[in-house]
């Protein structure tokens, strides 16, 4: 009787801790090891001490425990308190670059490698070069803007 109970605990905890770690820490998978491990135990004990058909018997019953729970935790909503359902409406700096033209002058206050920060008479950007690599301090102009994409040249 005890090695029953054994075998049923082992089980049981081993898909607990399956379905903990699928609803409640997705991602960590050291519980969703555990509750693996937990599994794998109890079926190769009723192997052990009940023989193979009663061994087989838990392995087929474990599975469809565990395909059981997994559909239920996919059904039951669970996962969507982790969805974003906020509709993004805004562009990134967007009208940002709308008082920068081609052929202003700036210059360079990061290492552009080949992006990164410029200052302009109207604030400090993001930009990009043509594959140069540009230490701070170096003068720039630019010379395209796609959308809010700034590129550079360095001034000579």
């Amino acid at each position: 009787m005890i090695e029953w109970l054994t075998v049923i605990s082992l089980v049981v905890i081993g898909i607990v801790l399956i379905v903990l770690e699928l609803v409640f820490v997705p991602g960590t998978t050291i519980v969703g090891i555990l509750g693996l491990a937990f599994s794998v135990g109890g079926i190769s004990l009723s192997f052990d001490y009940f023989g193979n058909t009663a061994g087989f018997a838990v392995l087929v019953i474990t599975s469809l425990l565990s395909i059981a729970t997994l559909i239920y935790s996919l059904r039951s909503g669970v996962w969507q308190r982790f969805a974003n359902r906020k509709a993004i409406n805004s562009k990134f700096n967007e009208g940002k670059t709308k008082h920068l033209k081609i052929g202003d002058d700036g210059e360079a206050v990061s290492t552009l490698k080949p992006i990164g920060q410029a200052e302009f008479k109207n604030g400090i950007f993001e930009v990009t070069t043509r594959g140069n690599y540009l230490e701070p301090g170096n003068k720039v102009k630019i010379i395209r803007i796609d959308a809010n994409k700034i590129y550079v040249e360095p001034i000579n």
